[in-house]
């Protein structure tokens, strides 16, 4: 009978080292990081709403999606509002009644939110409490007496504004008489907007100097235009504070931007 040999054992491979596995996460890590980078730099960009001055649209606690591309793209799309040229890559300007971020020009670090109201070339003025864009007033339909959002001891009027093209939104009236219901006529210049909050008695924006509220916008500030409200949470949730991750509002999630 012929005896067969047993086969020798494979040898075992060398499992990889130490250093070669603090290299590839290192790797992933870094690849991560960049395109995380290019998505808000160049795409996307989700930002939370730290304010009521956009009520009823946009209230404390919503966590927004805000498109980069949508106007093309500037200094303030980048970053930590990093040093680059001035102007626009496609630059691409907005539309009235757009709700569009953007940096404070005397804080740029401070990045804030209102509507379109103005574009270069109009003469924008307020009377008692009725917005005029080049003489025309905004079409307003009172929607009746609601409590404020985030103020409920607040009682405020719902007034539905339509634009051309009966693109419509809601606004918040705290009544007559109040700071910013009259103003003189406001001549925007070229390359400049005139932004206003919903909230119009509780929003500082192009009514006042860009000492106090906006001022008028320059183009080159714009990070990008408002499209939905991802997620919500109540007033007082922190990312530092995991008790409060699940106050929720959920009648907030999936709501496109009006």
């Amino acid at each position: 009978m012929t005896r067969t040999s047993s086969p020798a054992p494979s040898a075992v491979p060398p499992g990889p080292s130490a250093a070669g596995e603090a290299r590839d996460l290192a790797r992933t890590l870094v690849v991560a990081l960049i395109l995380a980078t290019v998505v808000r730099s160049v795409l996307v960009q989700p930002f939370t709403i730290p304010s009521s001055s956009m009520e009823p649209g946009l209230v404390t606690g919503d966590y927004i999606v805000v498109s980069k591309y949508a106007y093309g793209w500037s200094r303030a799309s980048l970053p930590l509002n990093l040093p680059m040229g001035a102007g626009r890559l496609f630059e691409r300007s907005p539309a009235r009644g757009d709700v569009v971020v953007f940096r404070l020009p005397r804080d740029p670090a401070q990045v804030w939110i209102k509507r379109v109201v103005g574009l270069p070339g109009d003469a924008v003025q307020v009377r008692a409490g009725q917005v005029f864009v080049n003489g025309h007033a905004i079409d307003q339909t009172p929607l009746g007496f609601v409590r404020d959002h985030d103020a409920p001891q607040r009682q405020v009027r719902e007034v539905r504004e339509t634009l051309a093209a009966d693109r419509g939104y809601v606004t918040y009236d705290g009544g007559p008489g109040l700071p910013g219901d009259d103003t003189t006529v406001y001549q925007v210049p070229e390359g400049q907007y005139f932004m206003m909050g919903d909230n119009r008695d509780n929003s500082l924006d192009s009514r006042w100097p860009s000492e106090v509220g906006v001022g008028l916008l320059p183009a080159g500030n714009i990070v990008g235009r408002a499209e939905f409200v991802a997620a919500s949470w109540r007033p007082g949730a922190g990312v530092l504070k995991p008790w409060t991750w699940l106050n929720l509002q959920w009648d907030r999630f999936l709501l496109r931007i009006r």
